[in-house]
C-alpha cells in the first residue's frame, strides 16, 4: 500500500467517474461544438454567478490567460511572495505578458488591503510601471492551505475599483476554502473580474481548470489559449469527470480537512517537531527541531510507502486528498507515533 501525500493532484478517476467520462458526449470543442465541455462551462458560470468559462488543461494556462488579459506588456501586477503565479508557473507572468511582480509580504501567502493601496505606483508617473492586476491565491499553497476572510477579500477589491486595478482569484483550492468557511461561489463571483478554479487537486479529476469572467472577457480569453497552445479536440471526455466531481466531490472535502488536522494535532506532540503551522484546510506545514534531517525522516516515512515533499528552507508539507482513505490515515498516524531517529 503507497501512500502519496505529496500533493492533492496525485489522485486517479474512481469507477464511478471513469464510468461517467466513457459516457460523455463529445464534439470538437476548438469549434465549441463540445456538448460535455460547454455543460461544465455553464455550470461552473452559474455556480458563481459570472457571465461566462473557459476549459483549461491546466490552471498555470488559465491564470497565465487571466494575466495577459488584464494587463499590457510593461505593467506591474501585485501578488503575495509565496504567489503561485508568482513562484510556481515558470515565471509566465513576466514570459507570457511582459509583466513584473510587486511582491507583498504578506501572512501565510494572504495580503490586505492597506498593503496592495501602499504598492500601488501612481498612474501619472511614468518611470515606474503602470500598476494594473491584484492576483489574490485562496486557499494559499505555501501558506499552508490558509484561507482569506472574505471581508478582506472586499477591502481589497475597494482598493482596486478606487484605483481602476484589476482583480484575479487564483482558486485552484478555492473549494476547500468554500467548505471550510462555509461560504457560497457567488459572493467569490460578485467580487473578482476573473477566476481560474481547478478540477485536478481536491476534486479528484484527472485533468482541467476553468477560468470564469465576463462574456467579452472569455471572448479574448478564447484567443489567448489558442496562441497558449491550449485548444482541445474531444475534451467532453475530461469535462466529464470535472461535472462528476462538482457533484461528488465538493462536500467531502471536510474529511480531508479532518484528517489533515488531525494529523497536525499528532505533530504537535511529537519531541523531535519544531513547528506546525495552522491547519485550516488539506495543507499541512511542519518544520524538525534543528538536530533533525529532513531527508532522513523522508526517508524513514518512504520505507513505510509514505511519501511526503519538502518546501525547502526547512519546511515540510503534508497534503491529504480522495484517495487517502481512512485506513491509511490510521496507519500515517501510528507510523509518526512510532517513528524514532
Amino acid at each position: 500500500m503507497e501512500i502519496n501525500l505529496i500533493s492533492d493532484t496525485v489522485t486517479k478517476p474512481g469507477h464511478e467517474m471513469l464510468q461517467h467520462m466513457f459516457r460523455a458526449k463529445v464534439g470538437d470543442d476548438v469549434f465549441k461544438q463540445d456538448p460535455t465541455v460547454n455543460e461544465l462551462e455553464e455550470t461552473l458560470a452559474g455556480l458563481f454567478g459570472m457571465e461566462a468559462a473557459l476549459f483549461f488543461p491546466s490552471g498555470t494556462m488559465a491564470n497565465q490567460t487571466g494575466i495577459k488579459l488584464h494587463t499590457q506588456p510593461g505593467d506591474e501586477m501585485i501578488c503575495d511572495k509565496w504567489a503561485h503565479v508568482y513562484n510556481y508557473e515558470g515565471g509566465g507572468a513576466a514570459f507570457n505578458s511582459g509583466v513584473q511582480s510587486r511582491l507583498i509580504d504578506g501572512n501565510r501567502g494572504m495580503i490586505t488591503a492597506a498593503q496592495v493601496a501602499e504598492a500601488i505606483n501612481p498612474p501619472d508617473f511614468y518611470h515606474s510601471p503602470l500598476t494594473s492586476l491584484v492576483a489574490i491565491e485562496n486557499t494559499t499553497n505555501k501558506g499552508g492551505g490558509a484561507c482569506y476572510d472574505l471581508q478582506t477579500l472586499v477591502n481589497i477589491k475597494e482598493v482596486c475599483v478606487k484605483n481602476n486595478l484589476k482583480y484575479h482569484l487564483d482558486g485552484a483550492r478555492l473549494w476547500n476554502a468554500l467548505v471550510a468557511r462555509k461560504q457560497h461561489p457567488k459572493q467569490f463571483g460578485q467580487l473578482f473580474d476573473t477566476i481560474s478554479v481547478c478540477l485536478s487537486k481536491g476534486l479528484g479529476a484527472p485533468v482541467g481548470s476553468v477560468l470564469m469572467g465576463t462574456k467579452e472577457d472569455m471572448d479574448r480569453a478564447l484567443r489567448i489559449r489558442k496562441i497558449f497552445g491550449g485548444g482541445m479536440r474531444q475534451a467532453g471526455y475530461l469535462a466529464a469527470a470535472g461535472l462528476y466531481a462538482l457533484k461528488n466531490n465538493v462536500g467531502r472535502l471536510e474529511e480531508d480537512h479532518r484528517r489533515a488536522k488531525q494529523l497536525g494535532g499528532l505533530l504537535q506532540q511529537l519531541p523531535w517537531i519544531q513547528t506546525v503551522e495552522p491547519v485550516e484546510t488539506n495543507i499541512l506545514i511542519f518544520s524538525l527541531k534543528p538536530q533533525y534531517s529532513e531527508a532522513a525522516l523522508i526517508e524513514k516515512l518512504k520505507q513505510k510507502s509514505i511519501f511526503i515533499s519538502s518546501l525547502g528552507k526547512g519546511k515540510l508539507r503534508i497534503v491529504t486528498h480522495l484517495d487517502y482513505k481512512e485506513v491509511m490515515h490510521q496507519y500515517v498516524l501510528e507510523a509518526f507515533q512510532k517513528m524514532v531517529f
